[in-house]
């Protein structure tokens, strides 16, 4: 990516999505004081179980069934009406991407009562002056293996339910990017994939998977996301194959610093190539997975936690990585979202992120 985005999102803070809040506008507030570089619109199941992560999404998606009074949700992609549905999502995918024919993109909108959150978030952004946005959809192999149809077989197992999956997700992420444009074409998207399950990719319950399928999943993503001018990131809340995220072409890697703060080590030659194209590290330093460490841990823990993460990715590159850089391309979230926590440990997890921000651009004099 050009350099310019390099400097600007130096040590800077955002977050991984979801807070507690059950009154949107209160979480607002606090997203737009606390992460005034780069603001990010939430995930509040607490207000309406439709923004669940899992169910967030499936506006405007063929083949997805679901069923309001269990909050169950399945996909069915053998009926009439599908298939009848299928080839019009295919064109629009066309028309849209392809074409940049935006005529039927709001038909993949996330609208009430899926989110509460992005019209407020909208408005507040577009009364500001921000460099940055950071949005959201969860990453295909995350909904792939968690969306099943009546058989139970996962999403990811059926070629072109997958297909239908990755294409849908693309869909979401322009209709964001395009929304983000309106409120201020300036700005930049930092559009995240949330891919927890990643951190069990190569694991025994996903055996079968093969690494091409996923790094393609990813890939088709990141690059429309790219073409359409926004940087691509991955989260993960664990540790993963790291070179799975590089292999797809992603601009920013986001993982669990506080438990896996030095497991990008091993991938220390994967890591110095994703460096030197330009990659970022997103360090999720602030615990927002574990309450009773949230609850113990302050800003000096934090500090040399990832002092000695930095430290200890160039000891293992063997001279291939060198500290300055992987500071100048390192910015920091919480662990993984906040939306379990009790509200005082949410909102202590989104101060610690930023002062986190603040004192190491203080300490290595970044404005």
């Amino acid at each position: 990516m050009r350099g310019s985005f390099l400097k600007a999102l130096t040590l800077k803070a955002t977050a991984v999505g979801s807070l507690p809040h059950k009154n949107p506008e209160e979480a607002i507030d606090l997203i737009f004081n606390e992460f005034s570089e780069i603001p990010f619109w939430p995930q509040l199941s607490g207000v309406d179980k439709h923004e669940e992560m899992t169910v967030q999404y499936i506006q405007g998606i063929p083949g997805i069934i679901y069923d309001e009074e269990n909050c169950k949700y399945y996909y069915d992609a053998q009926s009439d009406e599908f298939f009848e549905a299928l080839e019009e999502f295919f064109m629009d995918y066309e028309a849209i991407v392809n074409e940049k024919d935006f005529t039927n993109l709001d038909k993949y909108a996330i609208t009430s009562p899926f989110t509460s959150a992005i019209p407020l978030y909208l408005e507040r952004f577009k009364a500001g002056s921000y460099d940055f946005a950071k949005c959201h959809i969860i990453g295909p192999f995350t909904w792939g293996t968690s969306l099943c149809d009546e058989n139970n077989l996962c999403a990811f197992y059926d070629e072109t339910y997958r297909e239908v999956l990755i294409k849908g997700l693309t869909l979401k992420a322009v209709w964001q990017i395009q929304q983000v444009k309106k409120a201020n074409p300036k700005a930049t998207v930092i559009m995240f994939m949330d891919e927890p399950v990643m951190s069990q990719f190569g694991t025994s319950a996903f055996i079968t998977v093969k690494k091409d399928e996923v790094v393609e999943a990813l890939g088709e993503i990141a690059k429309v996301v790219k073409d359409f001018g926004a940087l691509c990131a991955v989260h993960c809340c664990g540790k993963s194959d790291w070179s799975v995220l590089i292999d797809a072409g992603v601009n920013i890697i986001n993982f669990d610093a506080f438990a896996y703060s030095k497991s990008l080590g091993a991938y220390a030659g994967e890591m110095s190539d994703f460096l030197k194209n330009g990659g970022y590290i997103a360090w999720g330093i602030v615990p927002t997975l574990d309450k009773e460490a949230l609850e113990k841990t302050n800003l000096q823990e934090l500090e040399q936690k990832y002092e000695a993460a930095v430290d200890d990715l160039v000891k293992r590159s063997k001279g291939k990585i060198d500290r300055e850089t992987v500071i100048k391309q390192s910015f920091f979230t919480p662990s993984c979202g906040a939306g379990s926590l009790p509200m005082n440990l949410a909102k202590k997890a989104m101060k610690l992120v930023n002062d986190l921000s603040k004192s190491l651009k203080t300490k290595y004099g970044v404005n």
